[in-house]
């Protein structure tokens, strides 16, 4: 029996969301790829417990306040009273999001590869982690590599959520950061433009075998409102996008990834939980912020019965 059904490790960011139309009122929440996922498995349900290093300070205590009520297990969160919290800004421009960083020296750049909680890491049976991760630092990066090898000597099943950011690293070595880590990775999750990126390729078919190439046993290919195109390695199909009210897209695959290792973790066979988290990713979207609309199971359920109107 696993400890743990999703173990993250990653940066947690206090986010500040501009409300569009109103100038400069800002919804104060919380933030970061690793963190969102963790506590959107969590909310589906699943037992969680997430890694990373936080400052000495207001929000880095407002987390662990946040983890604590969300039910995710923050036992292997260390405090650097040297470094700060992650701090981000959403805005909105013509081209629509726009992402302000104060994450230079954070703490959770800061992480060890001899810092990290490896039985934890082991006790798990799915660990997930991003290109963020590995882009803050070197040392984080060496951190990811570290924790991928304990997960797969633990048995736990690893996945790995692209998450290119360009601004965050030199692009040569990006691709191959991410190239090393498709193949040591159970699930890859990826979007259009993470793919047009990384491989250059316009077509699914293409994408999903260039992923497959690299090293990838089921690969989700992220197409935002037009829903997923996965593939198993035996069968590839697409699930269309679920028409919502969407106000927001912040965390919403982050949200696809979290909910559908819990949908996984509790059993469930791979399209089945690929249907449920495109539904749950749509719903994060019906509202501002990164975990505030991170939806429960019985609001996906409906969504998923048709119980939600469009």
């Amino acid at each position: 029996m696993k400890a743990f059904d999703v173990v993250s490790l990653g940066e947690p960011m206090y986010e500040f969301s501009q409300i569009p139309g109103e100038g400069s009122r800002y919804l104060q929440g919380f933030g970061g790829d690793t963190m969102n996922c963790a506590i959107a498995a969590a909310r589906q349900g699943a037992r969680v417990a997430y890694v990373t290093r936080l400052g000495d300070d207001e929000f880095g205590r407002q987390f662990l306040e946040l983890w604590k009520r969300e039910g995710v297990d923050a036992s292997a969160v260390s405090v650097d009273a040297q470094a700060h919290t992650a701090v981000y800004f959403i805005t909105h421009g013509p081209g629509g999001h726009v992402f302000s960083y104060l994450r230079k020296d954070s703490a959770a750049s800061r992480m060890q590869p001899g810092d990290l909680p490896l039985e934890l890491i082991a006790s798990a049976k799915f660990f997930h982690v991003s290109g963020i991760s590995q882009a803050i630092s070197e040392s984080a990066c060496d951190c990811v590599f570290a924790a991928i090898a304990a997960a797969r000597k633990g048995g736990a099943q690893v996945v790995y959520d692209c998450n290119l950011r360009p601004r965050l690293w030199p692009a040569a070595r990006a691709a191959a950061v991410i190239r090393a880590t498709i193949a040591q990775a159970d699930y890859f999750l990826l979007s259009m433009e993470d793919a047009q990126a990384l491989c250059a390729a316009q077509d699914p078919d293409a994408i999903l075998d260039w992923c497959h190439g690299a090293g990838a046993t089921i690969v989700a290919l992220k197409l935002g409102a037009d829903g997923v195109i996965a593939s198993d390695s035996k069968r590839r199909a697409r699930l269309p996008g679920i028409k919502v009210n969407c106000v927001d897209a912040t965390g919403a695959g982050d949200c696809f990834a979290g909910a559908l290792m819990a949908r996984l973790a509790a059993g469930e066979e791979f399209w089945e939980a690929l249907r449920y988290a495109n539904a749950a990713a749509a719903l994060t979207t019906t509202g501002y912020g990164a975990v505030n609309p991170l939806p429960r199971p019985e609001a996906v359920k409906a969504l998923l019965a048709g119980g939600i109107a469009a």
